[in-house]
């Protein structure tokens, strides 16, 4: 009898539906609604579960990052709006320009999910690119969001045609009008592609090169490279944000290829008092000819001066006259010795010890070589050996660095002033 009563009830009901046309209608979206919100929680929870399956073999790790960028969520996120596109037709009572007005504002949904999808791809594939050996080199952050951006311009175009029922082509013929206008909205981005793809064909920037630009307060190691932007972390661990045009429009340096040659520059100089310049004397050479790095120098060089002064007759003759060994240059081939020496100095690189214009702080000896390490700590330690080696050396040539006096100099020297004018 309940069951009889409920199978009344029911034709009663539909009854009541059939002089009511809307209220028919509205239920029927209604269940095609649910229907379609339904279908898409399970389609969602087959992909992600299959995705997890999958994703445990190494083969198959892009499952992973897909998940990861929720790619399959948003796929997923479809099945509701192309549900309701396809039942449409099925709902009783429902008039053709309700029909035609919800089909378009479903597809619009099943479009905006599938640019959404697009998106999320494109975020996946650069997370897979950062894994391979490429990436190390060569970004391509900057083209996935020029890539992005294009896509949501077109998505959009189409989504809003898609809502107002016209062709996408009437609206991209208005964009053509707005050119000059997009072009000074979008100056920047297009300044900033094009200088991404001239550093990027032309290779001279990557993540992880450590470029010096004075002009924006930048000296340290580029950590990223987008579009608009280049980000330099200096050694002070502040970030710098540089605008990639920049890069192309004005000057900085790249250390990569020191870095790959693997030898660091040592560029610094010594400035001797010129008035600690003179000729050895015999027992300075004498005492000199024990030093194991010029034991040889002054041998060679002893010989090549003796004849040359023996050839011209003037082996007796004042100093002036004749060619003589000074300290100074004694002092240029033990460093240049030294160096050639050095267990940290690379052997295959340019060195030398060489004398440059002589100035008002002295004569300068520079030193020019190369370490055998990039590391900066390193770099520092073996430069600052070096220098303290032949600082510390040079009394033994009767040299002495020059500096200007201070203001202890010029009371010690008015001091023995002093006490020279009371002992007169």
């Amino acid at each position: 009898m309940d069951i009889q009563r409920l199978w009344v009830d029911a034709l009663d009901l539909w009854g009541t539906l059939d002089q009511h046309p809307l209220l028919h209608a509205a239920l029927g979206l209604g269940v095609l609604l649910l229907i379609s919100l339904v279908l898409g929680r399970i389609a969602r929870f087959l992909m992600l579960h299959a995705s997890r399956l999958l994703a445990r073999q190494p083969a198959l790790r892009w499952v992973e990052d897909l998940r990861h960028n929720k790619v399959l969520q948003r796929l997923a996120q479809t099945t509701p709006s192309l549900v309701m596109q396809f039942g449409l037709r099925l709902v009783p009572e429902l008039s053709d320009t309700a029909q035609h007005f919800l089909g378009n504002l479903a597809l619009a949904f099943t479009l905006l999910f599938l640019s959404m999808a697009l998106s999320c791809l494109l975020d996946a594939l650069l997370d897979i690119y950062a894994r391979t050996e490429h990436a190390r080199t060569r970004s391509i952050k900057g083209y996935v969001q020029l890539a992005k951006m294009v896509l949501w311009v077109f998505s959009a175009i189409v989504i809003v045609a898609t809502l107002i029922d016209r062709s996408p082509l009437l609206l991209l013929s208005g964009l053509g009008a707005m050119s000059a206008v997009l072009l000074l909205v979008y100056k920047d981005t297009l300044l900033s592609f094009v200088a991404s793809v001239q550093l990027t064909s032309n290779d001279m920037l990557h993540v992880g090169d450590w470029i010096e630009m004075p002009q924006v307060g930048a000296d340290g190691d580029v950590i990223d490279i987008t579009l608009h932007t280049v980000k330099v972390q200096n050694f002070d661990k502040t970030i710098v944000s540089i605008p990639t045009w920049r890069l192309m429009s004005e000057s900085f340096r790249n250390y990569r290829g020191m870095q790959q040659s693997g030898g660091r520059r040592i560029k610094r100089s010594l400035f001797i008092d010129a008035t600690g310049v003179r000729f050895l004397t015999v027992q300075e050479e004498q005492r000199l000819s024990g030093v194991r790095l010029l034991g040889d120098y002054l041998a060679t060089k002893r010989k090549e001066l003796h004849d040359w002064n023996e050839a011209q007759g003037l082996v007796e003759e004042l100093a002036a006259n004749r060619r003589k060994l000074t300290n100074i240059g004694t002092s240029r081939a033990f460093a240049l010795a030294y160096l050639k020496n050095h267990p940290d100095v690379h052997p295959n690189m340019t060195c030398m010890v060489r004398q440059m214009q002589t100035s008002a702080e002295g004569v300068p000896l520079e030193v020019y070589c190369f370490t055998r390490t990039t590391a900066w700590a390193d770099y520092e330690r073996i430069q600052g050996d070096i220098f303290d080696y032949l600082l510390a050396v040079l009394p033994e040539f009767g040299l002495s660095v020059y500096q200007q006096p201070s203001g202890s100099d010029m009371r010690m020297g008015l001091a023995a002033r002093i006490e020279r004018m009371s002992e007169a």
